[in-house]
């Protein structure tokens, strides 16, 4: 897989869950902080990649 499809499955993904964590604590809330909620965690899991990436390349 391609780092494109990575990222349409991760923002798919990201997206998703933001609605659901967002409606199901705030379910009142701005469509607004839901798509910045799927940002957040789109965001959180290329750092997470590039931190795991970078502790690897440490241990060699």
């Amino acid at each position: 897989m391609n780092r494109f499809y990575i990222f349409i499955i991760r923002a798919i993904l990201g997206a998703a869950f933001g609605v659901f964590i967002t409606r199901f604590f705030y379910p009142g809330t701005n469509p607004a902080y839901m798509a910045g909620l799927g940002v957040f965690l789109v965001g959180m899991a290329y750092v997470m990649e590039y931190w795991r990436g970078r502790k690897a390349d440490k241990s060699k």
